[in-house]
């Protein structure tokens, strides 16, 4: 069969060219990501944090907190293809595609979570009551599907706010 490689060159060769295909078709997947956590208070107002990440690569960042009278915060960082691969990667090996939102219920007006993303030809959209920890999770109606969010949240704010910190570093690290 002429169709198996005959060296080792030729299988490092075959392998670059699988990971070239597969990240250049990562590349050019549509992608839009957009994650909303928030509630309204009396006291505080409307305190949230919100994560987009458009089709162009262009990662906003904004949280808003009015605790002791702080300011919003708004940053924007372009992202690289490797960056929204591994955002992509993240998502996919979540299984986040396989849950069903059915169960949750309608979340309350003052208290949601909201995700949106769309790889490709598959978007998916999610609305919930802000999960404020585990407990909120296993109380629920549907624990499993929630648990998948959960943690993809916090996997897709520890990724975000890491870039954002590297990005904005206001002092240089020390050599």
């Amino acid at each position: 069969d002429s169709s198996k490689p005959e060296t080792v060159l030729d299988c490092i060769c075959i392998g670059i060219i699988t990971i070239a295909m597969a990240v250049d078709a990562a590349h050019n997947d549509e992608f839009y990501l957009r994650l909303y956590i928030g509630h309204k208070s009396q006291r505080f107002g409307h305190e949230f944090m919100e994560i987009e990440v458009c089709p162009s690569g262009k990662l906003r960042y904004a949280n808003n907190s009015n605790y002791n009278n702080d300011k919003i915060i708004r940053r924007e960082v372009c992202l690289g293809p490797a960056v929204v691969a591994e955002l992509k990667r993240i998502i996919l090996t979540s299984d986040i595609t396989t849950v069903d939102d059915e169960n949750w219920g309608e979340p309350p007006a003052a208290r949601r979570q909201e995700l949106e993303i769309k790889i490709g030809n598959e978007h998916i959209a999610f609305t919930c009551a802000e999960i404020m920890s585990l407990a909120d999770v296993q109380n629920s109606p549907d624990p499993k599907g929630l648990t998948v969010l959960y943690y993809l949240t916090q996997d897709l704010k520890c990724f975000v706010m890491s870039l954002i910190n590297l990005h904005f570093k206001i002092k240089p690290i020390p050599p």
